[in-house]
């Protein structure tokens, strides 16, 4: 009896609910921009403490050393050498196999890297995307369109490439020293928003990718701790990689 009566009171609510006109509503709100003159709520304050204070530290770690500094410039510059040398070598030690070139969009570099201590939080400035290192295979014709998009773009930093741009297009092509091939396969190391075929790379976006969840932010911050730990700081040259 009590399964009957539930059952004719669901209908009657579920038949209610469906024959309710819709009713349009407007929702308004209003930003509000959270400045330091802002009075501050002491106990949200004292709440949050423990995490705040964990991040800062965390993030005023020092993890290397710049003797100049690294800014980023196109069609090359030290610091877009640093970070595609960085793609390359660690996508080589994470996935256990030679990479032919790696490749960073211009955009996606958000920071510079300032002289002297660098810091964590100097590499999140860098990359505050959460961009994974992946690999693809791709034919010598592909990376062939994937440069002249890059010629087309003014130049990004590369790893194993070196090339000319000449009316906007890749000329004079070495990968690892070697002309480029079209009928040759390579592996390619990008980030996977490039990978996918952002920034008009549709040519890539159909190509399968290796992926590791390796971010490439974390690969930056092993590599520079490497280098601290060989002595070494943080010196990059430009190498004519890319010209006009």
């Amino acid at each position: 009896m009590f399964k009957q009566i539930f059952a004719t009171y669901f209908l009657a609510i579920l038949l209610f609910a469906c024959s309710t006109p819709k009713q349009n509503i407007s929702i308004q709100f209003k930003d509000y921009r959270i400045q330091q003159s802002d009075k501050k709520d002491s106990t949200l304050t004292a709440m949050l403490k423990p995490y705040s204070d964990n991040i800062h530290q965390s993030m005023n770690t020092v993890i290397g050393f710049s003797t100049k500094g690294l800014s980023k410039k196109q069609p090359e510059s030290e610091l877009g050498n640093f970070l595609a040398d960085c793609m390359k070598i660690m996508a080589e030690e994470k996935f256990s196999q030679k990479v032919d070139a790696a490749f960073l969009n211009y955009g996606g570099i958000r920071s510079y890297l300032p002289k002297g201590d660098i810091t964590t939080g100097n590499i999140y400035e860098l990359m505050p995307f959460d961009n994974l290192v992946v690999l693809q295979q791709v034919s010598g014709k592909t990376l062939n369109q994937f440069l002249n998009k890059i010629a087309e773009r003014g130049g990004w930093p590369v790893s194993g490439v070196k090339m000319q741009i000449k009316d906007k297009q890749a000329v004079n092509i070495f990968i690892n020293n070697k002309p480029l091939e079209e009928s040759a396969t390579y592996t390619i190391a990008n980030n996977d928003y490039i990978a996918r075929g952002g920034d008009d790379c549709d040519m890539l976006k159909e190509i399968p990718v290796n992926n590791k969840g390796y971010l490439f932010r974390d690969a930056i911050i092993a590599f520079i701790k490497q280098l601290t730990k060989q002595g070494k700081p943080i010196e990059w040259k430009i190498e004519n990689r890319i010209t006009y």
